[in-house]
């Protein structure tokens, strides 16, 4: 199997998004790369204080649609759901 890669941006709409990431990314990152299938995990704020720039590199499809699914069912993923996101995929996912 191919290896997947997410890369984009999450974009928030104001103050409030933004420090809803803030609280809940340090968590977010360390529960992803300590996820089996998890080859690499960056999320860096951009120049402009709403975006963040996403890099995510899994093992396989496998790997990614497991992560997608915690993702789904954490903390982030209910504290952010509203939040947009511009997220390119790269192989089988």
């Amino acid at each position: 199997m191919s290896q997947v890669r997410l890369n984009g941006q999450l974009v928030c709409t104001d103050a409030d998004q933004a420090a809803t990431v803030l609280r809940y990314l340090p968590e977010h990152v360390a529960l992803t790369r300590a996820e089996a299938g998890c080859l690499s995990f960056e999320v860096h704020r951009s120049d402009d204080p709403h975006v963040w720039h996403v890099d995510e590199l899994f093992r396989d499809a496998t790997a990614f649609r497991a992560h997608q699914e915690r993702v789904a069912a954490s903390e982030w993923g209910r504290a952010t759901a509203g939040i947009e996101r511009h997220y390119t995929v790269e192989g089988n996912a």
